[in-house]
């Protein structure tokens, strides 16, 4: 059974101040979608650069790992895949190797070729690219 509050005051068929529900919903999504498409647009400008830590540097430098231009594209859009899905430490596979990064910090922290058998811990999400 539904209760209406009596003292609450409904439109009127013909109520020139009533809205229809379908032009209330078009103008928040509009807002919505606006908003975030702005907010994506000025975070991609702003995103700061790929960077690797020292750790990481050492790891590369060790294992021979070197990445092309394209891979680098790669990695970081695996990267902002990452962050989409709100990913804080995350594996990204590319190619043969596998890349431990602070999505937050856009910051490689180790690296290591995917041969072998390896386990990964403190990661909350993994991307393949």
């Amino acid at each position: 059974m539904r209760i209406i509050n009596q003292n609450m005051s409904l439109p009127r068929v013909g109520d020139v101040s009533a809205k229809k529900p379908q032009d209330i919903n078009v103008n928040a999504n509009q807002r919505v979608f606006e908003n975030t498409f702005g907010d994506a647009m000025e975070k991609a400008q702003n995103a700061p650069e790929l960077q690797f830590s020292k750790h990481a540097h050492m790891r590369l430098n060790m294992r021979d790992i070197r990445f092309t231009e394209n891979q680098i594209a790669r990695i970081e859009s695996g990267i902002q895949q990452a962050e989409a899905k709100g990913i804080r430490e995350g594996l990204i596979l590319i190619d043969d190797v596998a890349l431990v990064v602070n999505v937050k910090h856009n910051l490689v922290v180790t690296a290591l070729h995917q041969k072998g058998s390896h386990v990964f811990t403190n990661i909350d999400g993994a991307v393949i690219v």
